[in-house]
C-alpha cells in the first residue's frame, strides 16, 4: 500500500512526513524553505531522498498540506515567504490523485480532540466541558488562530486570521509599545507583537522606552539572554509576550465561548520552557473583569506534541471527499 505524503508548511520550515498506516508516521524531515526556491524544489528533494523512497515515497498518490496562509481558491501566495504555487499544477507535477492544502491552524486544531495526556501539559485550573467549542492559538513565524467547533459528532475547523486583528494593548506598557510601534506600521495586529519577529519589535520597544540603546540583535539571543536572565529588557520582553498572549487567548475564549479548552500551539511557547508556567500568562487569560470566573473554569494547554500538524492533515485527509 502507497503511503500517504503529510507535509506542514511554514514561513520558516518545511515538514514532510510519510504514513505508511493510519496515525503511523515514516521518515519525518524538516527543511529551511529559505533553501529551496519553490515549494516543488522542496518536495522533490524529500521525495526523492534515499531514505523516503525506501518507504515507498516514489509511489505516493495521496497528499495533505497544512500552510502558513490562507486557503481560498486554487493559487497559494505565501504572506511570510515568497513561496506561490497553484495547487493543480502541484497536483499534476508529482502525478498526486488526491492533494489536499489546508491552513496550517484549521489543520493543527483538528488534532487536538486527537491529543494523549503525553502530548499536552496543562497550565492553571478549570476542566473542559464536553461536546463543546475548543479554542487553538499559536506564535511561530506568525501568530494563528483557530476555533474547532463539534457538529454532528463530527469537528469542524474555522477558518481564521484572527492574527491580523488590531492589537489591543491592555496598561501603559503596552500603550507605550503599540506606539512605538506605530511610528513604522499603519496597522499594528496582534501578530506584530505574538511571533518571532514580533519579539524583536518588544525588545526594540522597551529599550527606546527605557532610554537605552538598542543592540543589534536577533530574536534568538533575544529569547537566550532572556530565559538566562542576563538581560533584564530581554528577559522583560518574554515577560510581556507572555501577557500579551495571555489577553489574546482571553480574547479568542471569550469570542468562541471555549469551554471545551483553549490550547496553545506554535514553536515559540515550548521553547520557553518553565518561565512560560511562571509568567503570568494565566492571570491575564483569566483577566476579563465580570467574565473572570467564566474564564477561570477553561483549561489552557501547551500542546507537546512535536509535529501535531501531521495529525491534524491526515484527520482531514481521512474526511475528504474520495
Amino acid at each position: 500500500m502507497a503511503p500517504t505524503l503529510l507535509a506542514d508548511i511554514g514561513g520558516t520550515n518545511a515538514r514532510f512526513a510519510l504514513e505508511i498506516t493510519p496515525g503511523k508516521l515514516a521518515c519525518i524531515s524538516v527543511l529551511k524553505c529559505a533553501d529551496y526556491p519553490t515549494l516543488s524544489d522542496a518536495l522533490r528533494t524529500y521525495l526523492s531522498d534515499a531514505e523516503a523512497i525506501k518507504f515507498g515515497a516514489d509511489q505516493v498518490r495521496k497528499a495533505g498540506m497544512a500552510i502558513a496562509n490562507p486557503v481560498h481558491g486554487d493559487f497559494i501566495h505565501m504572506m511570510n515567504h515568497h513561496w506561490q504555487f497553484s495547487i493543480p499544477k502541484v497536483k499534476n507535477e508529482f502525478r498526486f490523485e488526491t492533494f489536499l492544502v489546508a491552513n496550517d491552524f484549521k489543520a493543527l486544531a483538528m488534532a487536538l480532540p486527537l491529543l494523549t495526556n503525553t502530548q499536552k501539559v496543562q497550565l492553571g485550573a478549570g476542566q473542559p466541558q464536553p461536546n463543546s467549542v475548543i479554542g487553538l492559538v499559536g506564535a511561530g513565524t506568525g501568530l494563528g488562530m483557530c476555533g474547532l467547533v463539534p457538529s454532528n459528532g463530527r469537528w469542524q475547523a474555522l477558518d481564521s486570521e484572527g492574527g491580523h486583528a488590531s492589537f489591543a494593548p491592555t496598561n501603559q506598557l503596552e500603550i507605550d509599545i503599540l506606539q512605538f510601534a506605530l511610528q513604522q506600521h499603519r496597522h499594528v495586529s496582534s501578530e506584530r507583537f505574538i511571533s518571532g519577529a514580533g519579539l524583536l519589535l518588544t525588545y526594540q520597544a522597551l529599550v527606546q522606552r527605557s532610554g537605552g540603546q538598542v543592540e543589534d540583535i536577533g530574536t534568538v539571543e533575544i529569547m537566550r539572554r532572556g530565559l538566562a536572565y542576563e538581560c533584564t529588557l530581554c528577559t522583560e520582553t518574554l515577560s510581556t509576550f507572555c501577557a500579551m498572549l495571555g489577553t489574546i487567548a482571553g480574547n479568542l475564549a471569550i469570542t468562541l465561548g471555549t469551554t471545551g479548552g483553549m490550547y496553545l500551539g506554535g514553536g515559540i511557547v515550548p521553547r520557553l520552557g518553565q518561565f512560560f508556567f511562571n509568567s503570568s500568562f494565566r492571570d491575564r487569560f483569566e483577566n476579563k473583569g465580570r467574565l473572570t470566573n467564566y474564564l477561570s473554569q477553561i483549561p489552557t494547554y501547551v500542546i507537546t506534541e512535536p509535529y501535531p500538524a501531521f495529525m491534524g492533515i491526515s484527520a482531514l485527509l481521512a474526511e475528504a471527499p474520495k
